[in-house]
């Protein structure tokens, strides 16, 4: 099992910045991916941006050029910095970890973001 903590959610004004954080423990793999996902009411979950453990990443559309994923030095953390935020961006974000094909997924509580126009 992988337990997922994470952190940095929180209310702020369009434009305005935030930065999450996720942090995992326990039968950690190897290879693996760290990603942050969304979900926003009436919405079906959807991907915001992972990253490998070789750095490469990946991000949705909506959020390219303004939200940075990362790893930390102990690459079993990653971070979110979110910029430029807008209202669409309102949802709860969760972690998600994942071995090196997808094959065993877990994922965070959740964290709430809100972003007020």
């Amino acid at each position: 099992q992988v337990q997922l903590v994470e952190s940095g959610g929180g209310l702020v004004q369009a434009g305005g910045s935030l930065r999450l954080s996720c942090t995992a423990s326990g039968s950690i793999f190897s290879i693996n991916i760290m990603g942050w996902y969304r979900q926003a009411p009436g919405k079906q979950r959807e991907l915001v941006a992972d990253i490998g453990n070789g750095g490469n990443t990946n991000y949705a559309d909506s959020v390219k050029d303004r939200f940075t994923i990362s790893r930390g030095n102990g690459r079993h953390t990653v971070y979110l910095q979110m910029n430029s935020l807008k209202p669409e961006d309102t949802a709860v974000y969760y972690c998600k970890y994942s071995n090196r094909n997808y094959q065993y997924n877990y994922w965070g509580q959740g964290t709430q973001v809100t972003v007020s126009s």
